[in-house]
Order: structure tokens, then sequence, then C-alpha cells
């Protein structure tokens, strides 16, 4: 099922999620339906408070990533529940984000290159592992989404002026998503 998507401006984003553990009721079904809701948006990552949910949960998918020029790059397709942040390292490189509570808003943000954590998976097994390019920036935007933060904040001030008529419509609801929104909070 393909959950409405909460836009900037939604109490939700701005929250510091919770830890759930395995006998959360319908956890099957809540990353099922978040799978189906990332894809429906044209997403490669996508987080609990997203669609509402303060919870510490996120889904990413980069292998669309495969099917650009980067030839280095091989996607994965996991669900983290519960993740920390073990390390944070390798070079700052920039790169054009978005997300999709924030539509039709792209900027080129720093972020380091790798990170290691510690999540449980959809079966609920404790894992422990690194990730590099492409994984390691989706990955660490959707921890983000689950820490409270948003892209955004992530710009320099000069950027974050330019945009903010953008942010400021989006957050009166006024825009036309692409895919399925609910009214901001």
């Amino acid at each position: 099922m393909i959950l409405p998507i909460v836009p900037f401006g939604s109490d939700v984003l701005r929250k510091e999620c919770i830890n759930i553990d395995k006998s959360y009721e319908n956890l099957d079904s809540l990353i099922d339906n978040m799978f189906e809701t990332m894809y429906a948006a044209s997403g490669v990552g996508l987080a609990a408070p997203q669609i509402n949910k303060s919870l510490r949960l996120f889904i990413i998918d980069t292998e669309p990533f495969e099917d650009e020029e980067n030839t280095d790059h091989v996607g994965i397709k996991k669900v983290f529940i519960n993740p920390k942040i073990l390390l944070k390292s390798g070079d700052i490189w920039s790169f054009n984000e978005g997300c999709l509570s924030i539509p039709d808003v792209r900027e080129d943000v720093k972020r380091v290159s790798e990170v290691k954590l510690e999540y449980f998976d959809e079966n609920f097994e404790k894992n422990t592992d690194s990730f590099s390019g492409l994984n390691a920036r989706v990955i660490l935007h959707e921890y983000d989404n689950i820490e409270g933060v948003l892209f955004i904040d992530k710009i320099t001030p000069l950027r974050k002026r330019m945009i903010k008529g953008k942010l400021k419509n989006i957050k009166n609801g006024d825009f036309s998503p692409q895919y399925s929104m609910r009214a901001s909070r």
C-alpha cells in the first residue's frame, strides 16, 4: 500500500525518533509499504518519519544508481532498524541531494564518503557493516531524517535564503507533488 509522504513543515520531520523492538506490530507490512511508497515516488531512500511514524527505521535501494555512468557503484537494497553510527570517515564530497518530503528542491550537500553502523535488519538480526560512496551518502541522509535533521539544514545560509520561498510554499501546501503526500502539520 502506498502511504502518503509528509511534507516539509510537518512536526514529525523534526523529532528524534524512538527505537522499536521485534514485537512492533505489523513491522513486515510497514516495511513492504515503505518500499512500495518509495518506489512510487521514485526515491532511493525513505525514513519512517516521512510517512508520519516517529520510528528509528529507514530503507534504501541504491540499485538505480547502477544504471548511471558510475561504474564503481554497487547498489544495495536494505532495511535499517534502530541504526547507530559507529564511525564516519573518508573524504568529504559534495553531491546534489533531494528529499521526498521536500519536493522539487535539490541542493549540493557535503558528506563524508564512508560510514560504519550497527543496526537490525528486517528479521531483527543485529548487523555491523561499513558502507561507502553513494550507499554511505543515502544512509547518512536517511539517518539524519530519523534524527530530525533535513538535508536543507546542511546547506549554506545563502542557499537557504534562495529556496526560502519554495520551502514556504511546501509548508503551506502550495505545491503539486508527483506522488501521494499529506498536508503538513
